[in-house]
């Protein structure tokens, strides 16, 4: 039997840890809870041996076996190698975001009180506090309350200090960055099925005098037919009218009159579909579709690692090309994955998807719970579905006999992970085709300039349909010159007089319009003109935006107003004056969906206005109801940011206008221009895509800039050729290998500290095909009080930006930069 388990843990550590094994010898692939730096963390097991560590240092042993059998097969684990390689990120973190089962290990967090910690509370009691602290002076009297509290040595839960002490998680933490207090992470496992209790009335039962309350809820029971959802007995309207108790039923319960069941909880698969619209596996394919399928279709039959690009124009039919390869690999006995980029697409997929496969299907994305999610990838893995639906850590989903990756809107920039490990879906699910030898479909009407180089040099078999359904032509674009409009108006107006007259045209033909502003909140930017002094959040070097709780109140008048940081979510209200030179003149610029939707109230009054942003759509019930009132023409009128151009397929939208979404092309990123011709190209599809052909208006302040002007003409050929120019003489993908690596400190002179050493390191070094371009202040110098400097690097060869990366991360230990304030971002697309 093995005596040593190597186990990937998820912390920031570029290796795996030796324990002993006790007792089971684990699987590998299965999970292990086994003891780290004073916590229990649970990991997985890559290898078992019996080779005798060389370090002279005890060997801890595992406390806990999770899975008798291999929870992630050989291709995911090799998966997960291929990422933590190729995005030099520690395995351990691979690992945790491939399997989303954190509801079935339950950590606690308990503190204790350390030596320094000790010191500082005698101290105080001897000499009483005289610490300068950026606390106020309540969150110093809790940090003693705290220390008063655990003085007796023993660990304390984190539940339990907010309780006693009024401390919260964030004081907490900084205690610990200040060694006053130790930390620890409890785990152990937990049942995470999930189970609801049904009410049965017992057969034959010998039924007591009852009192009033009981005999309500017998009769709600047979009125039912006998058998009824707790919870929804408990919501009946005579139970909640008459006030009665929970202890009613347990009383029935006790007495056998009426038996209490647990059973499996049904799974809402949800989805909006548009009332007398044939879903997409009901579509007989046209001629370029055919083609398409038919390409996809000899790749299934013939098997092996085969990827194509399939380049279609909005609302050429590709959904239907994807299940009816979904349905060819299922015939054949092989299971389909189909990737999407964001929940708002989800609704819509996941009603097609039921339509076409039922029970089959499996659904995974963020939004569901932790149990659901459990529940879903167990019966995926499992293989009670053969058709998984899901956004981008779906890559990871344990798919049985797996013979068809999808992935739709592969451009999209949501595929690319922001936190560690930064992976990147489309890219990923390119990979896990590999190691499997199947096919792989990318789908995009903008594909990436990634992807279309690719298919350029043949690694990628292009498939193109470059025709809506029906022949229905593509929407004609007017662009509006904002400059113009101002020069002819004297004024500064958020929709121009071209937009509100065929806005105003549309409305009065019962058509339904869409309307782009690419900002959340009211106004972004609150300035004063005294001083110039814009309000930054005291988190992030930010501004902050303004939020009106109420659409159509009196923007002076502050009632209930916020400014909000949309980065760290920091709130505070609206100051009266300057908070530096106390100045009455504040200014709001810039206009925000919110006021959008205002301003949208008072020129259109008679209209069904609605508004899509992540303040109106926080769940995935808002997004289906939201969708389901735009599919029945509830909303005529709908402004909202980028979630409205993504996907949506709206019959009676025949007009979309966009407001304000060249800012961005000002941004510091290379891939800007890309951004924004995507972007308008993919909202502009959403017009015209029932009967009545579609118009676009587009208010710009840069009309003869490429990006805008070769999305009007739908060119997206016109576009590449330009935008390869530009990124081939200034050596950016797809022509070169790009990462970002940004350094992060909470004090400012340490991380420019480690930004110098490592930038003589890198000057030191003349890398042979390689570019350092930094160090530099990142763009957004502080995030949640976090400040960042950042280098970018450009190599010729894959090869050699992966080894300077490594070499880099030895550097930094050695001048002793941490490694999780490192973030390496290979393959980046914000440079923010």
């Amino acid at each position: 039997m093995p005596r040593f388990a190597e186990v990937a843990l998820p912390v920031p550590l570029d290796r795996t840890f030796t324990y002993a094994v006790n007792g089971v010898t684990p699987v590998i692939g299965a999970r292990v809870l086994v003891p780290f730096s004073g916590q229990r963390l649970m990991g997985v097991v890559m290898r078992v041996h019996d080779e005798q560590p060389q370090d002279d240092f005890e060997i801890k042993s595992i406390q806990q076996v999770l899975d008798d059998a291999q929870l992630l097969p050989d291709e995911l684990l090799k998966l997960a190698e291929w990422i933590a390689q190729y995005y030099v990120a520690p395995l351990g973190e691979v690992l945790r975001g491939m399997l989303p089962l954190s509801a079935e290990v339950k950590r606690d967090i308990f503190y204790r009180i350390a030596e320094q910690g000790r010191r500082v509370l005698y101290e105080g009691a001897e000499k009483g506090s005289s610490r300068r602290s950026k606390l106020s002076p309540e969150d110093q009297n809790r940090e003693y309350a705290v220390l008063n509290y655990l003085e007796s040595g023993e660990a304390a839960k984190l539940t339990t200090l907010r309780s006693a002490t009024a401390a919260g998680k964030p004081l907490l933490e900084g205690m610990v960055r200040k060694k006053w207090l130790t930390r620890e992470v409890v785990a152990r496992e937990r049942d995470a099925r999930r189970l609801e209790k049904w009410a049965t009335l017992v057969p034959d039962a010998r039924i007591p005098k009852l009192n009033e309350n009981q005999q309500l809820l017998m009769a709600e029971l047979a009125a039912a037919g006998g058998r009824m959802r707790v919870s929804d007995l408990r919501d009946a309207a005579s139970i909640r009218e008459a006030k009665v108790p929970d202890s009613t039923l347990a009383t029935l319960v006790k007495r056998e009159i009426v038996r209490i069941d647990e059973e499996p909880e049904s799974f809402y698969y949800g989805g909006v579909h548009a009332t007398g619209k044939k879903h997409a596996h009901e579509h007989a394919l046209n001629e370029k579709q055919t083609e398409a399928f038919a390409g996809i279709a000899v790749a299934l039959a013939a098997g092996g690692f085969k990827p194509h690009l399939l380049y279609g124009v909005t609302g050429s039919g590709k959904t239907a090309v994807y299940f009816a390869a979904m349905q060819r690999a299922l015939q054949a006995g092989k299971s389909s994955l189909l990737l999407v980029p964001e929940i708002g697409l989800t609704p819509a997929m996941a009603a097609q998807m039921f339509a076409a496969f039922g029970d089959t299907m499996a659904l995974l994305h963020s939004q569901l719970t932790p149990d659901e999610r459990a529940e879903q990838w167990h019966r995926i893995r499992r293989g009670e579905a053969k058709v998984v639906v899901g956004t981008r850590s779906a890559v990871f989903a344990p798919v049985q006999n797996l013979g068809l990756i999808l992935v739709d809107e592969e451009h999209d920039s949501s595929y690319k992970q922001e936190e560690t490990p930064r992976y990147h879906a489309r890219d990923t699910a390119v990979m896990r085709a590999k190691l499997l030898n199947i096919p792989v479909v990318l789908g995009s009407a903008t594909p990436s300039l990634e992807s279309w180089s690719n298919a350029q040099k043949d690694r990628y078999t292009l498939l193109t349909m470059d025709e809506r359904v029906s022949n229905r032509p593509l929407p004609a674009v007017e662009l509006v010159d904002m400059r113009a409009e101002f020069r002819e108006t004297g004024s500064d107006h958020i929709f121009s007089r071209a937009l509100i007259t065929e806005t105003q045209a549309a409305l009065d033909r019962g058509e339904q319009v869409i309307i782009l502003l690419n900002r959340r909140g009211y106004s972004y930017v609150v300035m004063c003109r005294a001083c110039g002094e814009k309000i930054e959040c005291e988190n992030c070097a930010i501004a902050m935006t303004l939020h009106k709780p109420v659409v159509g109140a009196d923007l002076h008048a502050h009632a209930g107003e916020r400014l909000e940081c949309h980065y760290c979510g920091f709130r505070r209200n609206v100051p009266k004056t300057c908070p530096k030179c106390e100045s009455e003149y504040l200014y709001y610029f810039g206009a925000g969906s919110q006021q959008g939707e205002e301003r949208l109230q008072e020129i259109f009054p008679g209209a069904r206005i609605g508004r899509m942003d992540r303040d109106t759509v926080r769940s995935r019930m808002d997004m289906e109801r939201m969708l389901a009132r735009l599919h029945s023409g509830e909303i005529n009128l709908l402004v909202g940011t980028q979630m409205i151009a993504k996907g949506h397929d709206i019959h009676g939208v025949t007009l979309v206008g966009v407001v304000g979404c060249d800012h961005a092309l000002g941004l510091p990123d290379f891939r800007a221009a890309e951004r924004v011709f995507q972007l308008l190209t993919q909202v502009s599809g959403r017009a015209g895509r029932g009967d009545t052909p579609g118009r676009v208006v587009v208010q710009t302040y840069h009309p003869d800039h490429y990006a805008i002007r070769f999305a009007a003409q739908h060119d997206y050929l016109g576009f590449v050729d330009k935008e390869m120019q530009f990124r081939r003489w200034m050596h950016y993908p797809p022509f070169t290998a790009l990462s970002n690596v940004v350094l992060q400190s909470e004090r400012l002179e340490e991380v420019m500290a480690w930004s110098v050493q490592l930038g003589k390191w890198f000057a030191s070094r003349s890398i042979s095909g390689l570019r350092v371009l930094g160090p530099a202040a990142a763009p957004i110098t502080r995030i949640k009080r976090i400040y960042r400097y950042h280098f970018v690097l450009k190599a010729e060869k894959r090869a050699v930006l992966n080894r300077s990366l490594y070499a880099m991360l030895a550097q930094a230990e050695a001048i002793g930069a941490p490694r999780r304030q490192i973030g390496i971002d290979v393959d980046a697309l914000h440079l923010m």
